[in-house]
């Protein structure tokens, strides 16, 4: 699509929403049951699309993407009109005789920009909330998965007139030209090197954003975890979607006491969870392209590989691996992994690995495996990070009861749930005042001692 096509395309949405069809709370819900039915009705094409762009098997595909999307639009039919509702606040009694309340309102004209990783998920799910909140959008799927963006496309337009919600197909081209447009709001899911140039381009318009990044997530295990647990959900969480998750836990700092039991648990589970050649799975995923094959081969060490290490270009395919006695200084180390490769660094003070991190980027998200309440006091008070799990690793995205986001480096802004609604909302704060009282201690001249005290008693 031209950059052209494009200007005329928003054009037409922003008609759209100030004709002021989208505003309606009724429409809005009446939209949102209409996406949950044509998601249920391409259940099969929307799992094939993903088998084909990231080898994911149907349970994985309904389990990580389809599936929580249907929770967010259930959960959104549920509770739109309370959250679109106004909302009473005190007055202070210098406003007298008034009432304020709060009123959230669409920003308007919104963009949504997707990634590969998770492309029906993090396409659809961002869409629900600007629904909800009474928004058009303009969708932008990854090019990196063109079959599951182009199922997302047939939903779309199925669903929803262009002027209201639609997609926009294409690379780099269109890319750009749609970060060139005065969106009201923009929503960016993808990696810190693209959020950086969307928030530049936000930045000229001075448009709002949200924006959902990623980082070396750090997941810590101390010596009074349940070792054998640990290693089952942190194997579980690593190589999900073949590692390629933003919230997957990126390399492991493992007390030393207990480090050989965690990476021999790890192995064992490893065996249990994708058979003894994880290649020949039928249900393990593989990496999205060549490009990033070949990234993650560049970050194996073969000396530091205790188990796996096995890769096929032909299919894109790296087994789990695992690798043990990594230092900082490791290639490994350096970059986020986004990929099945499970670097093992050591501690033996707590504390000190505390501090260490305080220093360090803010991460998407952070786990930490314990039984020690000190330690989780600790982590969850005093360190910055995104969200994360005491004794397991990403179900903390997977609700619509809390929001989900980054911070710092790894984004700004959350989602799902009320706080999905609240991100793609303006919230105006509107004093509704009386006329049949009008108080004249704030009007010039300014008058005596009496009023003064007057105006000191409403403002204590």
């Amino acid at each position: 699509m031209t950059k052209e096509e494009i200007q005329a395309l928003l054009e037409r949405q922003r008609r759209y929403y100030r004709s002021g069809a989208t505003l309606p709370v009724s429409f809005r819900v009446g939209q949102l049951k209409k996406l949950y039915a044509t998601v249920q009705k391409y259940e099969t094409e929307i799992n094939d699309a993903l088998k084909s762009d990231l080898g994911k098997s149907r349970y994985e595909g309904f389990m990580c993407e389809s599936g929580l999307v249907l929770t967010e639009i259930s959960y959104m039919i549920k509770h739109t009109k309370k959250f679109a509702k106004r909302a009473r606040v005190r007055t202070p009694l210098s406003q007298f005789p008034s009432r304020s309340y709060r009123q959230p309102v669409p920003y308007g004209n919104t963009l949504i920009m997707s990634p590969w990783n998770y492309p029906f998920l993090l396409t659809v799910e961002p869409l629900v909330d600007a629904i909800a909140a009474g928004n058009t959008a303009i969708v932008k799927p990854s090019a990196y998965s063109p079959a599951t963006g182009k199922v997302v496309e047939k939903i779309i337009s199925e669903c929803f007139a262009p002027e209201y919600v639609t997609t926009v197909m294409g690379g780099r081209a269109e890319n750009s030209a749609l970060l060139e447009q005065k969106f009201d709001f923009v929503f960016f899911t993808g990696s810190q090197a693209v959020g950086k140039e969307v928030l530049r381009h936000t930045a000229e318009h001075l448009i709002p954003a949200v924006l959902e990044l990623g980082g070396k997530s750090p997941c810590i295990v101390d010596a009074s975890a349940n070792i054998r647990l640990a290693a089952k959900r942190i194997v579980f969480g690593k190589y999900l979607n073949c590692g390629q998750t933003c919230v997957a836990p990126d390399h492991i700092y493992c007390e030393r006491s207990v480090k050989e039991q965690f990476v021999a648990a790890v192995i064992s589970e490893i065996k249990a969870q994708y058979g003894e050649n994880p290649l020949e799975n039928g249900n393990y995923g593989r990496i999205i392209n060549e490009k990033h094959f070949d990234r993650l081969c560049g970050l194996i060490d073969g000396s530091k590989v205790v188990h796996g290490g096995e890769r096929d270009r032909a299919s894109c395919r790296i087994a789990p691996t695992v690798m043990d006695n990594v230092t900082e200084s490791d290639a490994v180390m350096g970059e986020e992994i986004f990929g099945p490769i499970m670097p093992v660094l050591s501690f033996d003070d707590f504390d000190s690995l505390v501090d260490s991190l305080k220093e360090r980027d803010k991460p998407l998200a952070l786990y930490l495996f314990t039984s020690d309440k000190r330690h989780i006091s600790r982590v969850t008070g005093e360190l910055s990070y995104g969200g994360g799990c005491i004794n397991d690793v990403i179900i903390h995205l997977a609700t619509s009861e809390m929001g989900f986001g980054g911070v710092g480096e790894s984004g700004m802004g959350s989602y799902h749930g009320k706080d999905g609604f609240d991100a793609f909302s303006h919230c105006k704060s509107i004093v509704d005042k009386k006329t049949w009282l009008d108080l004249p201690m704030r009007y010039q001249p300014y008058k005596g001692r009496f009023y003064e005290k007057l105006l000191r008693f409403f403002l204590k």
